[in-house]
């Protein structure tokens, strides 16, 4: 996975990083990302509230009420979501309507670290693949992974050179830099959406211009679950506990990470990972 603007190759850990930090020292709930965007369910998507609503009225309802939403949890970090994100919300929310069941990013498990029972952190491999990537640098970093998050999902959700909804995977991951200390997380980060295996020969293109579909090799990843919130307070705390329980933290790359996000971050458990990459 050390690709291109992905910059896994240990560059783009140090611009604008004294700025960076902004103290957040509570859960980041309101950050939108792809997963957010499948926490309702089925009943909450069906409460319209009015019975006689025609299919086509309620879908309408259920998308602007969705939409409301996201503008009201976008604006907690100054993040204007455009009516134009309204009918890739509703898609994403509802997973073009059941006909995409979601997908997982493959592997094959390696090995594992363990202490009294517990999983300190695994050891896999992950073949080459396509990922849609896009790297933004907004003024905060929460505003880079909100704003990038969406582009992404205009792509998803039929922007693309396909014209369709492409079907979700998991995990999305986001690609952060760090200072060498591990002290600060630059605000510019790269927000990755595995293509699913039926697009992996010929991946669609973007219409954004800005989002790039790259080749990522293998990569040897090692990863270590947490829960609970992300933001730039918990995710180094991770990257300096996972350096400290690697046997030999040298051999991976030193200031590039990945978060990979597997539910909704604002769900009281939310399930992450941490990954290390081994260099190339």
């Amino acid at each position: 996975m050390d690709c291109g603007r992905c910059s896994l190759n240990g560059g783009g850990g140090s611009e604008g990083q004294a700025d960076d930090r902004q103290g957040s020292g509570g859960p980041q709930n309101g950050i939108i990302t792809l997963e957010d965007l499948e926490s309702f369910s089925e009943d909450q998507l069906s409460d319209s509230g009015n019975g006689s609503l025609e299919e086509g009225e309620m879908m309408e309802e259920d998308g602007d009420r969705l939409l409301h939403y996201w503008q009201n949890v976008g604006s907690g970090h100054r993040v204007e979501v455009s009516r134009d994100m309204a009918e890739p919300i509703q898609q994403i929310t509802s997973n073009n309507n059941g006909t995409h069941p979601r997908e997982s990013v493959p592997y094959v498990f390696i090995s594992r670290k363990e202490k009294c029972g517990d999983v300190l952190y695994e050891k896999r491999h992950y073949e080459k693949a396509h990922w849609a990537c896009i790297t933004v640098k907004e003024d905060t970093y929460e505003q880079s992974i909100c704003y990038g998050f969406m582009r992404i999902m205009k792509y998803i959700c039929q922007q693309n050179s396909l014209g369709t909804y492409l079907g979700m995977t998991i995990p999305i991951v986001t690609v952060v830099r760090t200072d060498e200390m591990h002290t600060t997380l630059s605000r510019m980060v790269t927000i990755a959406y595995y293509l699913p295996i039926n697009h992996q020969a010929q991946p669609p293109q973007p219409n954004d211009s800005e989002i790039v579909i790259e080749q990522w090799p293998a990569t040897i990843v090692y990863t270590r679950a947490f829960t609970g919130a992300t933001n730039e307070i918990t995710i180094i705390n991770e990257i300096n506990t996972m350096a400290e329980l690697l046997d030999s933290p040298g051999i991976c790359i030193s200031d590039s990470f990945i978060v990979a996000g597997y539910t909704n971050p604002a769900a009281a458990n939310r399930q992450n990972e941490i990954w290390f990459l081994e260099r190339q």
